[in-house]
């Protein structure tokens, strides 16, 4: 299924991975890989959950790839969708060496690679892209056993591009934020499947805020630790006076 916005089409395959095209025909892709969701490997814990059908997806057409942290770089990934001229952004924090995954070295991909801060700006080509913190709060829902952050502040980034005259904001694998309320979105596609990130109720009270045009989910049911009602979230955004649509 194909979300369309504004200029915008808009395809989630699962996961974090999120294709974005203009109408000029410019190719960004958020966070690509991972858990068969470009291979056609993923299989889900429960079978009925909602997500997208996992596809064998070689396009290489990526104008712009956006990498926002360990857990989500899948340099197999990459070169499925990136073309031969892509820039590939990749927050400055990821570190291969760091990854319990066979997965090469960032410098070793043969793309134009430009690392991003926490607080960055930058254009690549007919994108312009501000990286934000993300991470969970200390003494937040999102944290392990003994306490500790999923994502400690500094472990990772999100994404707020302006593209084809849309403003898109990923927040990353983070809790809500004070800072991501002073933003200004036209398409919002938050995490909602909870455990690592925020959930469904959190993500909903942040689309409150933004007051976006447009609301996409993503990073849900993958995987148990991320299985939610997508269902329910679309209720209570739309309850709230925000437009929702899945891809699923």
């Amino acid at each position: 299924m194909t979300v369309r916005h504004d200029e915008l089409t808009v395809n989630w395959f699962g996961y974090a991975t999120v294709r974005l095209e203009t109408a000029d025909g410019f190719v960004a892709y958020i966070d690509p890989g991972r858990y068969g969701v470009l291979t056609g490997d993923w299989e889900p814990d429960s079978p009925d959950v909602g997500h997208p059908e996992p596809v064998d997806y070689r396009a290489q057409d990526g104008d712009a790839v956006f990498v926002s942290h360990n857990h989500h770089y899948d340099s197999d990934g990459i070169e499925r969708i990136a073309s031969e001229d892509a820039t590939v952004v990749v927050y400055e924090g990821v570190d291969a060496d760091d990854i319990d995954r066979d997965v090469k070295p960032v410098d070793d991909l043969s793309y134009d690679v430009t690392r991003i801060g926490e607080e960055d700006h930058l254009t690549v080509g007919d994108c312009e892209v501000w990286s934000l913190p993300a991470y969970n709060e200390p003494d937040g829902p999102h944290t392990q056993a003994n306490g500790d952050p999923f994502h400690p502040k500094g472990f990772g980034v999100g994404f707020l591009l302006s593209v084809g005259g849309t403003t898109v904001f990923w927040p990353g694998d983070s809790d809500t934020l004070a800072g991501h309320r002073e933003l200004e979105v036209s398409l919002f596609v938050p995490p909602i499947g909870g455990s690592f990130t925020m959930d469904r109720h959190e993500s909903a009270e942040l689309a409150a805020a933004l007051d976006p045009d447009l609301v996409v989910p993503i990073h849900y049911n993958t995987f148990s630790a991320l299985e939610t009602d997508s269902g329910a979230f679309v209720e209570d955004v739309e309850s709230r006076g925000v437009s929702v649509e899945l891809d699923e």
